[in-house]
């Protein structure tokens, strides 16, 4: 043992007395000085302001406290959202996943700021991921204005949005179905390129389109209903479309479609006549020319050739002021100057009075007829007739 931190020394009776090593001394804690004490104070009180400060302002942008009155038109595309699997939670058992179509928050967030109705992006993606706001946006247009807290923005983006904005489109009657898709386009409605991907490759679950293949849009002509439609802008296109389609099947009464099963033809095959009715004529002449049409089908002297100019027309690439004998001999199943027969589907969207002029024609003899310069349809059961009226035309 080192004596020299045990030392000790004898006691009487041989006992030998131990010294304690020596206490340190002790260090007196540092006590902060007034101006310390201040700076301190001051410290603490600036973090604490800056913190409220900017608690307050970012509650402003979530709770649309204090803004400046703005407005603006906000679209979320259909090219935004996409479809993944979520898990579902219920009675604490979580559930097999689900699909739900969710919109791109980056997209709508930077949105958002550029039409100045949130401040601050980082804040709302806060709030976007916990309230799984991604899941609550629909395609279309909506009116959003700065009264609206962090809440009311997503709500009045949802399929349930007063705010949603509409638009009334006429389609008018005759209007084929690429004039329909581009006039719904113009109208903010939907895309040429969407109307058209849907038209061609959604199975719509009507009867009269069961026999109709997939895989071309055309598939749909003659049965987008011409009328008043109200839309959503930016609707989902296969709503835009079923919307039609289901008017038709409801202006087609069971009185209707009885009659023309009586008449031994199926409704695609009124629907052809219809279009042709309602491209040649809007007048009253629509019975007698479903007469000629008639007629001509079921005729030796025409050997079934309708030769209807709009047939041909519907043909070609682009419609043509008048059209030459070369277009005439244009090798498709909608020339009706080639080959006999309806021609190969609808060549437009027919109003309910060509199709009740397809249903209900009038019994005539007549096999040709030709718009004189009167304006004024004449009809003919003589061919002769015919082409000396037609060359007395200037």
């Amino acid at each position: 043992m080192d004596e020299r931190n045990y030392n000790s020394t004898p006691r009487e009776g041989g006992e030998r007395e131990r010294r304690q090593p020596p206490r340190r001394p002790r260090r007196r804690k540092k006590r902060l000085t007034g101006l310390g004490v201040l700076l301190y104070v001051t410290f603490v009180i600036g973090v604490s302001m800056l913190l409220a400060a900017l608690g307050w302002v970012w509650a402003n942008d979530v709770l649309a406290l204090n803004k400046e009155p703005h407005s603006a038109i906000i679209t979320l595309p259909e090219s935004v959202f996409t479809t993944k699997e979520v898990k579902v939670t219920k009675d604490g058992k979580v559930t097999e996943p689900r699909k739900v179509t969710v919109a791109d928050m980056d997209y709508v967030v930077d949105l958002l700021k550029e039409e100045g109705i949130i401040e601050y992006k980082m804040l709302f993606r806060i709030f976007a991921g916990l309230s799984h706001a991604d899941q609550k946006l629909t395609p279309g247009t909506y009116e959003l204005n700065t009264d609206m807290d962090y809440r009311a923005v997503v709500t009045n983006m949802g399929s349930r949005s007063s705010s949603r904005m509409t638009v009334k489109v006429t389609i008018p009657e005759g209007y084929t179905l690429a004039q329909t898709f581009q006039l719904l386009e113009d109208k903010g409605v939907s895309t040429v390129a969407k109307l058209t991907d849907r038209a061609a490759n959604y199975d719509y679950g009507f009867s009269f389109l069961e026999n109709i293949p997939l895989g071309d849009a055309r598939r749909l002509e003659g049965y987008l209903f011409p009328d008043t439609y109200e839309f959503y802008m930016g609707e989902d296109s296969k709503t835009v479309l079923n919307k039609m389609l289901v008017n038709f099947d409801r202006r087609l009464t069971a009185e209707l479609r009885e009659d023309i099963a009586e008449r031994g033809l199926s409704i695609h095959d009124i629907v052809i006549i219809a279009s042709l009715i309602e491209k040649e004529t809007d007048g009253e002449d629509q019975k007698k020319i479903a007469s000629v049409i008639y007629n001509r089908l079921n005729s030796d002297k025409t050997n079934g050739k309708l030769e209807i100019d709009a047939t041909v027309q519907y043909a070609l690439p682009e419609r043509k002021a008048k059209l030459t004998l070369e277009d005439l001999k244009i090798d498709s199943p909608y020339n009706t100057y080639k080959y006999p027969g309806l021609p190969a589907g609808p060549i437009a969207n027919p109003g309910m009075a060509a199709i009740r002029a397809a249903i209900y024609p009038e019994t005539t003899s007549n096999y040709w007829y030709v718009l004189g310069n009167d304006g004024v349809h004449h009809f003919f059961s003589n061919y002769d007739s015919f082409v000396n009226f037609k060359n007395s035309l200037s």
